[in-house]
């Protein structure tokens, strides 16, 4: 079966959340949930935007997200962005840090200190939206979490105002940056990223994350399972030793990857063993025509994919084609 439908959280039921998790019963601090987070975060971005480093030692197509501009905002996603950028050093990426507003917070000094040793840039300003493009492959938006509202003040309304009009991706962590915890971006104000990141569980605005090429993750292994129970979570499985995985979209979109002489389908990866992981076409035959192969579930449809799945060389050169193919 299926994973059941997910459970959303309002504003309040996350803030509620962290202070059982902070709390007696359960004895998380701050900052051991901050670089949990930070964890699972730079391990979405290396499953997803993989590093020259990354790809190299997995089977992760594409690669060479390597440069990263880390936008730090004052609040603990800002702190959970500060951990993410020092995880990504160690996962071989490059990144700089914009930290427009730092706080005077020890934990966020602590954090500061921490990049700094491994030599990771902190910039004052961007430019503009060309600049941007031109000097980082990925950007990783950790300005405002969930406790965020109101109007975006100054220098954030500049930044947000100029991530914008990038064409770099952008990965948001837990929420889409000038968005509404539980609305969404209503206004049009906030970022429009092509991946999100929720930790402990999604919550409401993520239901309004939807669209081509969207991909969300969550990230929240840590959450006791007690927790998850008392909130009525519906946290996904986690497999091996994951920290992250990936949610469905609705209508399951398909990626089609070239490979040397080979071609691989693969489906975005379900939130449980029990969803659909894949299917492969894999030929390191020169006489195999290609075919569709559903491992974990049946497929209604693969007729957008038939003409690429034919001949003998059924070879695709676009890395990020996405065809799709629902669900029964």
């Amino acid at each position: 079966m299926l994973k059941q439908m997910t459970r959303y959280l309002t504003q309040r039921e996350a803030q509620r959340l962290d202070e059982q998790l902070m709390s007696s019963v359960y004895g998380f601090s701050i900052d051991q949930l901050m670089e949990l987070a930070g964890l699972s975060v730079a391990a979405a971005v290396g499953k997803q935007f993989p590093s020259a480093a990354v790809a190299s030692t997995s089977n992760a197509a594409g690669g060479g997200y390597n440069r990263v501009l880390v936008v730090a905002g004052p609040g603990n996603n800002g702190g959970d962005a500060l951990v993410a950028a020092r995880h990504l050093v160690y996962f071989g990426y490059s990144p700089s840090i914009l930290y427009p507003k730092r706080s005077a917070k020890p934990l966020f000094e602590g954090l500061v200190a921490q990049c700094e040793q491994l030599k990771i840039p902190f910039i004052e300003r961007i430019q503009d939206a060309s600049a941007v493009d031109a000097a980082y492959d990925l950007i990783l938006d950790g300005i405002f979490g969930f406790s965020f509202s109101g109007s975006i003040r100054p220098p954030f309304d500049h930044v947000v105002g100029t991530l914008q009009k990038c064409q770099t991706p952008i990965v948001s962590i837990d929420i889409p940056s000038g968005w509404h915890v539980e609305k969404g971006n209503e206004d049009g104000v906030g970022l429009e990223p092509q991946m999100l990141v929720s930790l402990s569980a999604p919550k409401l605005c993520a239901k309004h994350f939807t669209g081509p090429g969207k991909v969300h993750y969550v990230g929240g292994r840590f959450v006791p399972k007690s927790l998850a129970e008392e909130f009525n979570l519906k946290l996904p499985e986690y497999p091996g030793v994951e920290q992250c995985v990936e949610r469905p979209s609705r209508g399951h979109h398909y990626v089609l990857h070239r490979d040397n002489t080979y071609i691989v389908c693969c489906a975005q990866q379900g939130s449980s063993q029990n969803e659909v992981e894949g299917i492969r076409a894999v030929n390191r035959c020169p006489t195999y025509h290609g075919c569709a192969v559903p491992m974990m579930a049946v497929v209604r449809s693969l007729a957008p994919c038939t003409c690429l799945l034919q001949g003998n060389w059924p070879i695709v050169i676009a890395m990020r084609l996405h065809l799709e193919a629902r669900l029964f």
